[in-house]
């Protein structure tokens, strides 16, 4: 039978077969109903009527585990996203979904029992047995076992829960402060090698870590001042294992074109290497965040700053940015972000000069 649709073949016999999925089989197989019809407009109207039907059947006709539905929607995710993303679902799934909920009839999980999963995640979650997870880290639990909880809607009519997602508590962004800032720099101008250059480089272009990692030579256009954001380095980590791979940046808008200061790219220019190699290495092999997480802890060290994470550089360069009266929109693009809202409210935080400066130009009507 040649395929026409989803779920839906045409027969030797020349009428269509529709099957919709209604349950499993004793055996853990898909059980399937079959409509059939002359016309593919027709299969397609007898196939909604199934689902219909099924949509409208009690939970408990349906029983799946959530181990089950899991599987199969991590299945499907990995059609769709990207492999640093997938190696993420199926780490939360097996390491904090499963263990707990895994053995669980969908239709029994209710929304008292999630609340109640939130809350030992939120106070026993760590998986070392030392305490609770953050409120994010739940929240990135849950939402997938909400996308879960989706697929199981969609496949099987399992009606969905209406579970409470624990409340962050906003904090202003962290950044390197002036005197830090001063120190960082002194030490990267006066310590010159690749990796240090690498940082400098970060700190005034934003770039995130993985995307520095990433930066080739081939990626720097010296004559327009400019570099071009194309990839990522990353480590994932699966079933206990864990690799380096090299791929596309975070999002579509991440691959990007950004300027680099006059000074930053005269000193660039002194390292220049094979257009193929990698700015940090100058070799054909990159080196991975985790490095320069490491080596970035060890100048903090030697300059007495605080022990901070490298991305606070990226934090760091849109708060100057922003200060220095970059709009939204430009520092939005320069950073790679989807909208300028999630630049707007992750780094306009105005320092209290600069609120002083506002409201020092307040005056009396003449």
């Amino acid at each position: 039978m040649s395929k026409r649709g989803s779920n839906i073949y045409k027969r030797k016999d020349g009428r269509f077969e529709g099957r919709v999925p209604v349950g499993y089989q004793d055996n853990g197989k898909i059980k399937y109903k079959s409509v059939y019809a002359r016309t593919l407009s027709e299969v397609k109207e007898k196939m909604s009527e199934v689902y219909s039907i099924r949509q409208n059947q009690t939970v408990s006709a349906i029983k799946i585990a959530v181990r089950d539905v899991a599987e199969q929607w991590l299945s499907a995710a990995k059609l769709r996203v990207k492999e640093s993303s997938y190696a993420n679902y199926v780490n939360i799934v097996n390491k904090h979904i499963l263990p707990i909920l895994g053995g669980e009839l969908m239709m029994n999980v209710t929304t008292g029992k999630l609340n109640d999963f939130i809350n030992f995640k939120l106070i026993s979650g760590r998986l070392n047995g030392k305490g609770g997870l953050s409120a994010t880290s739940v929240r990135d639990i849950m939402t997938v076992y909400r996308s879960i909880e989706n697929y199981a809607s969609r496949e099987f009519g399992i009606k969905e829960t209406h579970f409470t997602m624990p409340k962050i508590d906003k904090k202003q962004t962290d950044i390197l402060g002036s005197t830090e800032r001063k120190r960082l720099e002194n030490y990267l101008i006066h310590n010159q090698n690749k990796t240090n250059i690498a940082i400098l480089l970060c700190l005034f272009t934003g770039l995130r870590v993985g995307e520095l990692c990433g930066l080739k030579w081939e990626d720097i256009d010296f004559d327009n001042a400019v570099l071009s954001v194309k990839r990522t380095v990353q480590r994932v980590s699966k079933n206990g294992k864990s690799r380096i791979i090299i791929g596309t940046p975070k999002s579509k808008t991440s691959i990007r074109t950004v300027p680099i200061p006059a000074f930053v790219l005269d000193i660039l220019r002194n390292y220049r290497g094979c257009n193929d190699f990698y700015i940090i290495t100058g070799k054909s092999k990159p080196t991975e965040p985790r490095t320069m997480q490491n080596r970035f802890k060890s100048i903090l060290e030697l300059c007495g700053i605080r022990n901070v994470n490298f991305h606070l550089l990226r934090h760091t360069y849109a708060t100057i940015c922003i200060e220095k009266g970059f709009d939204p929109k430009t520092l939005s693009e320069l950073l790679g972000h989807a909208d300028a809202a999630i630049t707007l409210n992750r780094y306009c935080h105005p320092s209290m000069q600069i609120k002083k400066d506002y409201v020092s130009r307040l005056s009396l009507t003449a």
